[in-house]
């Protein structure tokens, strides 16, 4: 009869760690897979000789880059949207379906701002070229530039930027 007992203790043993192990991954996946903090979404610029952090979504996806920030009402002061693209070039934002006015900062491939358009104009269709080439864009809330002295020229600190989602990618 011990023997029977041990055996039958032992796959609830099992099945505890089994649980622990379960709680821990689905923590892990949830988490987003890492111990991360706050620092890792935020970009850094420099404005009056200050460093300026934005806590920031990333828009890696065509999806996600056309969506942008159309349709939000509100923006945190110390928030934005970081475009991040696969190569850097002239870019061209437009304010369609936006009904926040945006500081939109162009941002070369060597982390320096290239341009950055000032209190852009809700819901307009107008382009909004970035004059010269640029990998990453930056949109914050209208007036952010102005407030926090940020200009072209400043250098950025970029935040480790995440792979691009799974269906996103293009096979080879």
């Amino acid at each position: 009869m011990k023997v029977f007992a041990a055996v039958r203790e032992r796959p609830r043993k099992n099945c505890f760690f089994l649980s622990v192990r379960a709680l821990f991954l689905f923590g892990v996946v949830f988490s987003g897979g890492s111990c991360s903090d706050a620092s890792d979404s935020r970009v850094i610029l420099q404005g009056d000789g200050r460093e300026v952090p934005v806590t920031v979504e990333f828009a890696l996806t065509p999806a996600s880059q056309a969506r942008g920030l159309m349709w939000r009402d509100e923006l945190a002061a110390d928030r934005g949207m970081l475009f991040v693209f696969g190569d850097s070039r002239p870019r061209s934002f437009w304010m369609k379906n936006t009904p926040l006015p945006l500081d939109i900062i162009y941002i070369s491939e060597d982390a320096r701002i290239v341009s950055i358009a000032e209190r852009t104009t809700p819901y307009s269709t107008k382009s909004i070229p970035s004059g010269l080439p640029a990998r990453y864009v930056l949109e914050v809330n209208g007036g952010f530039c102005e407030e926090h002295g940020v200009t072209a020229g400043s250098q950025v600190v970029l935040p480790k930027i995440p792979p691009k989602p799974a269906a996103a990618r293009t096979a080879p």
